[in-house]
């Protein structure tokens, strides 16, 4: 079972971006709307969201109503025109997205609130990892998650406000060192 996450955006209103969305998509010839600012805006103070909390916090705004074909619609053209990247987790229940593109940085993912934070490369330019075999293809990306337990979970656990019987079998073994 899924423990809820205290993490997810709550944003009232669409707040006005410290980077210029407006001039990126210019630059990628897209159209400039508010309802692409707005989603660039969401995910530039809230990276890994998914398109439903993107959809909230654009839509708790006063003036905009993002749909979620709309969403997703736009969430694929800014992909395409590398101004969002995707971001592809376990055990997440949807597709999360983020601005920084420009990298090839990695994820740490908390199992319990699945709270997402980014990794910078260990090594350096992308890929930044070897395979041990690339199987004749030329690799341009290396993508890691580092999965475990953030110390508000873990915290939360240890004073019995989350159930070890409520977290996955195979976290609860790892865990045996938790009181409960």
């Amino acid at each position: 079972m899924k423990v809820t996450s205290d993490h997810a955006p709550q944003v009232s209103t669409v707040a006005k971006p410290s980077t210029d969305w407006r001039s990126h998509l210019r630059a990628a010839h897209i159209r400039v709307t508010s309802q692409r600012l707005a989603v660039l805006s969401i995910l530039e103070s809230h990276p890994h969201s998914s398109a439903g909390e993107i959809i909230a916090s654009v839509n708790a705004g006063d003036r905009e109503n993002l749909t979620t074909q709309g969403a997703y619609v736009i969430l694929q053209q800014l992909e395409q025109y590398g101004l969002v990247r995707r971001v592809s987790l376990p055990d997440s229940s949807s597709v999360r997205w983020e601005t920084r593109v420009a990298d090839n940085h990695h994820h740490v993912q908390c199992v319990v609130c699945g709270r997402v934070e980014d990794v910078d490369c260990v090594v350096g330019h992308a890929p930044c990892l070897t395979p041990s075999d690339t199987h004749d293809m030329e690799i341009f990306e290396a993508q890691v998650v580092f999965r475990g337990l953030c110390k508000s979970c873990k915290a939360r656990i240890g004073s019995g406000e989350i159930r070890r019987d409520d977290l996955p079998y195979l976290l609860q073994e790892e865990l045996s060192d938790i009181a409960t």
